[in-house]
């Protein structure tokens, strides 16, 4: 090979390797600031996180009372269990009422357009 040709391809390899390290310096500079992001989304994130487990302990509702039961007489009970069943059977009637004129036909025996 003449020496010409070495000189020209020493040069593009010089080259070359500083275009490399130029490269190279600027992808760790890239990675450390990607790294330094992850890692601050990630303390962002887990502090969220605990506030949100906070704020839903807060939310807690506290433990429910047992149910009191109630101490009736049987006359007492036959009684209430009467008027319920009173006040249901004049819920069904006041239904049944409310539903019967909207299903009849207009007069004339055609049925409303």
């Amino acid at each position: 090979m003449k020496i010409k040709g070495l000189r020209k391809k020493i040069t593009r390899l010089e080259k070359r390797l500083r275009q490399g390290s130029q490269k190279l310096a600027e992808l760790k500079r890239s990675l450390e600031t990607a790294e330094a992001v992850k890692a601050l989304s990630a303390a962002r994130n887990s502090a969220a996180r605990a506030a949100a487990a906070l704020i839903a302990e807060a939310k807690k509702p506290a433990a429910r009372k047992a149910k009191r039961k109630l101490n009736l007489s049987p006359e007492r009970r036959a009684q209430l269990s009467a008027a319920m069943k009173a006040r249901w059977a004049a819920k069904r009637a006041a239904e049944a009422n409310a539903v019967q004129p909207s299903q009849q036909p207009a007069e004339g025996g055609h049925a409303a357009v």
